[in-house]
C-alpha cells in the first residue's frame, strides 16, 4: 500500500518532467499555430541545444546555467535561418511537401550528429547544481528543480509575450488571417520567422536545462520530440495554454507507470492516452 509520501515523490517527480514536456511542446506548438506546419525537427532542435551545452561545459568549463542563454540565443537563430532557407520555400506547397521538408531536416540533423559525434552517450560533471534537497521526506534533485523552475518561467515569458505584447498581437493576427493581417501592416514574414525563433528557443532552453541531468546522444531529440508531439495533441494543436497543461499530465502518467510496472512500459500509458483523446475528442483539451 503506498503511503502519502510516495505518493507525493511521484505527483512531483512527474510534475518536475512534465514542466520540462510543455516547454519543449510549447516550442513546437507556437510554429504550428502560427504557420500551421508542423515542425518534424523539433526535437533534434533541442539534440543541438544539448550538445551546445555540453562543448561549452567540456571545451570551456562553462556550466549549464550560464551557458543557458547562449543556448537560447543559438536555437533562436537556427530557427529563423530554418525558416529563411527552408520553410519561406515551400510555404505554399502542398502540405506533403511541408511534412517530407522538415522530417529530412530532421534525419539531415540526426545523421549530421552521428557523424560528429558518433553513438555514445555523454554526461555533463559535476555542476553548480549537483546534488538533492528533502522537503517533508521529498527528495528532488537540484538540477530537475531548477530545470521545471526554468521551463515555468520560460513559459511565463512566452505567455505574457504572445498576450500582453504588440508583437505577440501581431502574431496572432498572422495566425488568424495571413492576409487580413498584411493589410493591416504586419510583416507576415518577419512574424513567421520570429515564431520559428522562438519555438527554437524553447527548446534552446529545454536543452540547456536537460543537459545538467539528462545524458546526450544523437537520438534524444527523438526521445522528447515524439512525446512533445503527444502532449501538443493532448492539449489541442494551436493551444499554448492546452499544450503547458498537457505536458504536466503526460508527466505525471509517464512517471506513475514506470513505478508501477516496469520502466520500459511507462510511455504505453501515455500512447494509450494519446489514442483515447484522438478517438474521443480530436480537437485536444484545449483546441478548437
Amino acid at each position: 500500500m503506498w503511503t502519502t509520501e510516495a505518493i507525493l515523490q511521484i505527483l512531483t517527480s512527474g510534475l518536475l518532467i512534465g514542466l520540462m514536456f510543455s516547454l519543449v511542446a510549447v516550442g513546437l506548438n507556437l510554429i504550428f499555430g502560427v504557420m500551421d506546419i508542423v515542425n518534424f525537427a523539433h526535437g533534434e532542435f533541442l539534440m543541438i541545444s544539448m550538445y551546445i551545452a555540453y562543448w561549452l561545459f567540456t571545451l570551456l568549463n562553462l556550466d549549464p546555467v550560464y551557458s543557458l542563454p547562449i543556448c537560447a540565443l543559438a536555437l533562436f537563430a537556427l530557427g529563423v535561418a530554418t525558416h529563411k532557407l527552408l520553410i519561406a520555400r515551400i510555404m505554399n506547397a502542398p502540405m506533403l511537401a511541408q511534412i517530407f521538408a522538415t522530417f529530412g531536416l530532421m534525419i539531415f540533423l540526426q545523421s549530421l550528429a552521428f557523424f560528429l559525434w558518433k553513438p555514445d552517450y555523454r554526461t555533463i560533471g559535476k555542476s553548480l547544481l549537483t546534488g538533492r534537497i528533502e522537503v517533508f521526506d521529498i527528495f528532488i534533485g537540484l538540477p530537475q528543480l531548477f530545470s521545471a523552475l526554468g521551463a515555468l518561467a520560460t513559459a511565463g515569458i512566452l505567455f505574457f509575450l504572445i498576450n500582453r505584447t504588440e508583437i505577440g498581437r501581431a502574431l496572432r493576427a498572422t495566425s488568424e488571417d495571413r492576409e487580413a493581417a498584411a493589410l493591416m501592416g504586419i510583416d507576415t514574414d518577419r512574424m513567421y520567422a520570429l515564431a520559428w525563433g522562438l519555438g527554437a528557443a524553447c527548446v534552446g532552453v529545454a536543452g540547456a536545462l536537460l543537459a545538467t541531468f539528462y545524458p546526450i546522444f544523437p537520438q534524444v531529440g527523438a526521445v522528447f520530440g515524439l512525446t512533445a508531439f503527444v502532449v501538443v495533441v493532448l492539449g489541442g494543436f494551436g493551444s499554448i495554454t492546452g499544450a503547458f497543461i498537457a505536458g504536466i499530465i503526460v508527466g505525471v502518467i509517464q512517471v506513475t507507470g514506470g513505478i508501477l510496472f516496469e520502466p520500459a512500459f511507462k510511455n504505453i500509458f501515455v500512447y494509450s492516452l494519446f489514442l483515447i483523446v484522438v478517438f474521443i475528442r480530436p480537437q485536444g483539451l484545449l483546441g478548437k
